[in-house]
């Protein structure tokens, strides 16, 4: 037995590249096929894989994941707009009988969860509201939701894009951008962490530049992240990358823009290199077999 949360309907898929300009009501499904521009998350997969590894999965959609399920749910909880939560009434999908119903939910674009999962969110979503910072960021009619931009690169010529968690209204004072993201830890060295791993930094200096390029920002407009731990009681940190990585952001943003301009003129998209590469082992093994064999 299954029931639904809320739902919302999304625009179809766009034909075709995507015009620069603001786009409210713009899918997910369109947004992410767009070719023939970069996203912030495709010009961090530029910079730390190769070229060919992002075509390819430019090229194919990942498949469903429980992991993306959660934060889509999360999302969809916190912001007030995403796909269509399903709860399949079960603790475990393994007869054939559970296993299509968890596939037509996916099929008509909804996620489906289990009673405890679904519980789970209402409780992030509640703590979220408790919080004196990210209740005041996410305030219901205090802003939209998913909003899609597109906007042309001056030095390059390539078509970037961003799709906001959360668009504040327009005011008097200073801009400040949100977007929510679910973690393990929220603690303040587990994120430093996990914005040089992810490329958090490169994400909100794209997005900064983003709303200034599409007259929604300024040169003082902030973009901060509100990271909320998945287990109880749903700690929540808000944070800003300091200036510095936000100026080593931009030069690595400024790279992958380069090199996909180049990949799109030549159709070429290389891999890791094409030439013989010369390794050597890592310096903590290279040190260990040294002292025991030189």
């Amino acid at each position: 037995m299954s029931k639904t949360s809320r739902g919302g309907a999304t625009t179809a898929p766009a034909a075709g590249p995507i015009e620069p300009g603001l786009y409210p009501d713009l899918s997910a499904e369109a947004y992410h096929a767009d070719r023939a521009s970069l996203s912030s998350s495709g010009a961090r997969k530029i910079l730390d894989t190769c070229p060919a590894l992002f075509r390819y999965e430019q090229d194919r959609p990942q498949p469903p994941k429980k992991t993306f399920d959660f934060g889509h749910a999360a999302h969809r909880e916190v912001l007030g707009d995403g796909p269509e939560l399903v709860v399949i009434d079960a603790p475990r999908w393994d007869t054939n009988e559970l296993k299509a119903e968890v596939a037509a939910a996916r099929a008509a674009g909804a996620v489906p969860l289990k009673q405890h999962e679904y519980d789970q969110v209402q409780d992030m979503a509640a703590a979220i509201r408790r919080h004196p910072q990210a209740a005041v960021l996410f305030a219901p009619g205090s802003g939209r939701p998913e909003l899609s931009g597109f906007w042309t690169d001056g030095p390059t010529g390539v078509t970037r894009r961003v799709r906001f968690d959360w668009m504040p209204n327009p005011r008097q004072g200073r801009l400040i951008i949100p977007d929510y993201k679910t973690c393990v830890s929220a603690a303040h060295d587990d994120l430093e962490k996990a914005m040089a791993s992810y490329g958090y930094h490169q994400q909100a200096e794209w997005y900064r530049t983003g709303a200034t390029a599409l007259g929604l920002g300024d040169e003082t407009t902030a973009f901060v992240f509100v990271c909320q731990e998945k287990t109880p009681p749903y700690l929540v940190t808000v944070f800003q990358p300091s200036a510095t990585a936000m100026r080593i952001a931009a030069a690595k943003n400024r790279r992958a823009l380069q090199v996909f301009a180049e990949c799109v003129e030549s159709d070429r998209w290389p891999a890791y290199s094409d030439d013989v590469a010369y390794l050597s082992l890592p310096p903590w093994a290279e040190k260990r077999e040294t002292e025991e064999y030189l």
